[in-house]
This record gives structure tokens, C-alpha cells and sequence, in this order.
């Protein structure tokens, strides 16, 4: 059996950006980026004079994620550049992005708009989705569309990706190889 999918966001998720400097004391460490997706939000200024954004991102999150036994992919509005401003300073490797159809806001269903390519995505393989924006709609589309198990996973953005989570994420894919494995979405 193929090791689960992990749909990992960055702002909210492993970026706690609602918390800023009060990150410093769980470990984070400040860094200043200008990735596109954050000069694509100030249409106003020419490029160059887009400010950098604070960005909170934890040196021990890369090996952390790669302890779990799952398959890691970006799924995040930075999209590639995730493999050039967070992957080195976290200790990952360059990993597949998923490339969205759209960009921004919610669907009529009332959807986010990167649900429906996460499942494409997923193709019918088990994942968790690691996400801060999550809502009773996704969950509800993830269940009529995805055959396999899933786990949508909210992340406070005020803390990040923390301890329990990496407990959770763990428990949950050791129970997938157990006879009454999960199914639908939960969480």
C-alpha cells in the first residue's frame, strides 16, 4: 500500500501568522520574503516596491514532517515558489505542488477554492489536508467526491502546526492500516 498523501498550506499552517513576534517563543523564527502571491496582493505598487511580508516558520517542521509516513505536497497559493522561500529553511526537500485551476475566494457551493484540485489531485489515494481556512462545505464536498479516506485537518493560524498535530497525523495514518480504517472526512 502507498503511504497517504499530506496536503500542507503554509500561511496559517506552518507560517502561524495571526500570532507574529509571540511565535518567537515556540520556537519560530522570523524570516522577511517576498514571494508572488504576496505581491500579486498589492496591485497598486510596481513589484519592486512591494515590502517584504514577516513570514514565522519553525526549523524543526521539515524533519518532523518527514518522520510521518506519508507522501508531502505544497498546497498552497505560493505554489512552486513553496520549494524556494520554505523548503530550504526548514530542512525539506523540493516536493510536488498542486497547481490550482483558480485562485482565491469560494466557489457557489461554497467551497475554498482549492478544494476541488486537492481531491483531483488526491485521485482517489487516502490524505489529510493541512489547511486554516477549512470549512463544513469542504468536508462535505470532499465526502461526495473522494472514494478514498481523508482528513481535513484545521490549523489554528494564531499557532501553526504544533505537537498534538504531528501526534494526530501520525495516529491517523497508523490507523489506516487497521481493518476498520477511517473513511469520509472528519475533523
Amino acid at each position: 500500500m502507498s503511504r497517504p498523501l499530506l496536503f500542507i498550506d503554509i500561511d496559517g499552517v506552518l507560517n502561524p501568522f495571526e500570532s507574529g513576534p509571540a511565535s518567537e517563543d515556540h520556537g519560530f523564527v522570523r524570516h522577511y520574503l517576498r514571494p508572488t502571491c504576496w505581491i500579486d496582493q498589492h496591485p497598486h505598487l510596481r513589484p519592486r516596491d512591494v515590502p517584504h511580508v514577516a513570514v514565522w516558520l519553525h526549523p524543526d517542521h521539515g524533519e518532523e514532517l518527514l518522520d510521518l509516513p506519508y507522501e508531502l505536497i505544497w498546497a498552497t497559493t505560493w505554489e512552486d515558489e513553496a520549494n524556494t522561500y520554505v523548503s530550504p529553511r526548514i530542512g525539506l526537500p523540493e516536493l510536488p505542488v498542486v497547481t490550482w485551476s483558480t485562485r482565491g475566494g469560494y466557489g457557489p457551493d461554497g467551497t475554498y477554492f482549492k478544494t476541488a484540485d486537492v481531491i483531483r489531485h488526491a485521485a482517489g489515494r487516502p490524505f489529510v489536508w493541512l489547511d486554516d481556512q477549512l470549512s463544513a462545505a469542504d468536508r462535505a464536498y470532499v465526502q461526495q467526491h473522494h472514494t478514498g479516506a481523508a482528513l481535513l485537518y484545521d490549523i489554528d493560524p494564531a499557532v501553526g502546526l504544533d505537537l498534538d498535530d504531528f501526534e494526530a497525523l501520525a495516529q491517523w495514518a497508523d490507523a489506516l492500516t487497521e481493518p476498520t480504517a477511517p473513511t469520509g472526512a472528519v475533523r
